[in-house]
Order: C-alpha cells, then structure tokens, then sequence
C-alpha cells in the first residue's frame, strides 16, 4: 500500500513540474496577465471605476467579490480558532 502511494506522489510531482515549466517566468512582460488585463485595467480605471488610486480601483471595484469572499473565509478561519481556544469555565465533572 505504501509503494503505490509513492508512486502516486512521484506522478503527480512529476505532473506538477512538467507544467510549471511551461508558466511564463515571474514578472514576464510577455505573460498574458501584462498584455492583456494590466493595460486595460490601468487605461480605464479612472473611468469606470472614479477611484483615483488603481490599486484601489481593481482590489475594491474590480475584483470586489472575490476580496469580499477571501474576506469572509479569514474572518471565519479567525472566529473558528478563537472558539476552539476559547477557555472553559464551566467546572468538569470527574
């Protein structure tokens, strides 16, 4: 049982190289996100968004669901850890 899990793990560490090596390197000017988002995002801001910072125009307007929901998710993860340790005053019975 265990071989085959190595085996599955060498796999797909396999599989996960072999398609990072075709990512465009970090910061590439060339990368899909640089040719074609950024520039619009940085040409029309000011007039679809009237935020005069465009950071705070794609963080707020642009993608204001999804920083909502990653939001919500931190907010929980916070209220779970702070229940679970959480004292308990309550006398235990023995």
């Amino acid at each position: 049982m265990k071989w085959s899990a190595l085996v599955g793990l060498v796999f797909a560490g396999a599989l996960m190289v072999y398609g990072a090596a075709e990512l465009p390197s970090f910061g590439s000017a060339t990368s899909p996100p640089s040719t074609h988002v950024s520039p619009r995002y940085l040409e029309r801001a000011w007039d679809e968004t009237r935020a005069e910072n465009q950071v705070t125009a794609v963080i707020v307007d642009y993608r204001s669901f999804d920083t909502l929901f990653e939001t919500a998710v931190i907010l929980i993860a916070g209220l779970a850890t702070a229940l679970v340790l959480w004292p308990d005053h309550r006398e235990r019975e023995p």
